[in-house]
């Protein structure tokens, strides 16, 4: 009787007695090398450690204490981390090992509907994450041979942007204005205004109190945003290595996505604290200061971080990351270091005024310092018709208005174009955290290009908005409808309405 050989796949299966065996006969004695180096002093989230040599920028270490750090300066003697997690027993003369790693972060859809760490851990308490991906905080921009053409529209909900200021799929629009004029309102109304619109959404908060990070991730929760949307928090009792990492992290969350040809959105809250916090380690790491003591590298860092967003080209999937990065002024001082960096850094800026909000209109926008220098390529050709020269115009009837409050006499021509523009700035009005469709959008531009608001009195304009909004969105029409269609069916609505009022 012949014995039976073994299959194939039967050889292939080894026990873990055999496995170690085999692992004892190949071992072999030899001169293992590692370096080991000492914290000498440790305070503010920054620790200084000697012994250290083979040291690379950005490269992860442990500590024996358990804590973790971030390589960030080289000194002769000397190398200066900021700690990413600190135990209490961290002291000086603790012991630091180099990992050879860089800092990495979980991606992927898992994500989608979580509040995460800079660091990619929970914050929500709604389970632990398994990752499938990684990717490094900071990667290279992709190069120009890489991108496209910005000729998409993504829509904000918002009537003054969407068709006086829009912005396209991959652009970096600065919000720019005080502390309460509305601008973290304005980013949120935004991510809101994706639902349904398959864009991943990601929310970076820096800096802010737990109380505001808390009452954004309720707006989010409560309008059904948070779904589709990652929000990145570091909070303002943070270490100030959690506060720099922050965008960083948030970015790279979005660019996964994008490298998959999809389409997303990315919200910095905001690069003002992210800037000081720079600052406040740069200093502790006696870096030499600039101007208003940043470091002169602070442009660098955030135009690295911004050229991230992008639209890929076709054979890079086609994907693009639009940011929206806010920024604070103090006294509506737009001249200082850190907001003309980002205002030459992206693609153009809304800029929302103090005096505005004060007199109630809102939102805020001054339309006569906001600029999208590149999103007008990808407006809806409709709506850029529609819109034509509606900025122009009321730019222009912001400068006849000032004249009428000095008692100047004005002719019948000119008295009607201050009437039209009083008629568009109460159009232009919105609540907040209420976005609008295109559809609307374009309602109301045909009405107002076709006089159609004229009889009815200002005071009852908001009524009348809000009566069209509903006819167009119980209506089937949609933004590549005709014309004619449009305007005829706009004019028996704010007909009816006019009807209703009467009566």
């Amino acid at each position: 009787m012949k014995n039976k050989t073994p299959s194939s796949k039967a050889q292939l299966v080894e026990s873990p007695m055999t496995r170690r065996a085999d692992w004892l006969s190949r071992y072999s004695y030899r001169l293992r090398l590692s370096e080991q180096g000492t914290v000498i002093s440790v305070g503010d989230g920054i620790a200084w450690i000697s012994g250290l040599p083979s040291a690379c920028l950005d490269e992860m270490v442990r500590l024996a204490d358990g804590s973790t750090a971030q390589i960030f300066h080289l000194g002769r003697n000397r190398v200066g981390a900021i700690l990413l997690e600190q135990t209490a027993r961290l002291t000086a003369g603790t012991s630091v090992f180099l990992t050879g790693n860089r800092l990495r972060i979980g991606t992927g859809d898992i994500l989608l509907g979580r509040v995460i760490d800079p660091l990619g851990r929970p914050l929500d308490g709604a389970g632990s994450l398994t990752f499938d991906a990684y990717r490094l905080l900071d990667m290279r921009s992709p190069p120009i041979i890489a991108r496209d053409f910005v000729s998409q529209p993504i829509y904000t909900g918002n009537k003054i942007i969407d068709t006086l200021i829009p912005v396209g799929k991959g652009q970096r629009q600065l919000i720019i204005g005080d502390n309460g004029c509305g601008k973290s309102t304005l980013a949120i109304d935004t991510v809101i205004n994706q639902r349904g619109k398959e864009v991943c959404c990601v929310y970076v908060l820096i800096g802010q109190k737990r109380s505001a990070v808390a009452s954004t991730i309720d707006l989010l929760r409560r309008s059904g945003a948070l779904a589709y949307t990652v929000v990145v928090v570091a909070e303002a009792n943070a270490m100030p290595g959690l506060k720099y990492l922050a965008p960083f992290a948030g970015c790279t969350v979005a660019e996964a996505w994008m490298t998959q040809g999809r389409d997303t959105l990315i919200v910095y809250d905001d690069l003002s604290t992210h800037a000081r916090s720079y600052r406040e380690l740069s200093l502790l790491l006696r870096r030499p200061p600039g101007r208003e003591a940043y470091p002169g590298d602070i442009f660098y860092l955030h135009s690295r971080l911004l050229e991230r967003s992008t639209r890929l080209s076709a054979n890079q999937g086609g994907g693009s990351m639009t940011a929206l990065p806010i920024i604070e002024t103090e006294q509506g001082e737009i001249a200082t270091y850190i907001p003309t960096n980002l205002i030459s850094i992206t693609d153009g800026q809304i800029y929302l005024d103090h005096r505005l909000f004060v007199r109630g209109f809102l939102p805020a926008i001054d339309v006569t310092r906001s600029v999208s220098r590149i999103g007008g390529k990808a407006q809806h050709p409709v709506i850029k018709k529609e819109a034509g020269r509606m900025k122009l115009d009321y730019l222009q009837f912001l400068e006849l208005e000032i004249f009428t409050r000095f008692g100047t006499k004005l002719d019948k021509s000119m008295e009607k174009r201050i009437q039209r523009g009083q008629l568009l700035r109460e159009i232009l009005k919105q609540e907040s955290l209420s976005p609008v469709t295109i559809e609307f959008q374009l309602a109301w531009l045909i009405a107002y290009n076709e006089d159609l608001f004229d009889t009815i009195p200002q005071e009852h304009i908001k009524s009348a908005l809000k009566y069209l909004q509903e006819q167009v969105d119980n209506s089937d029409l949609n933004i590549d409808s005709g014309r004619d269609q449009w305007k005829r069916l706009i004019n028996a609505w704010l007909k009816q309405y006019r009807n209703e009022q009467a009566a």
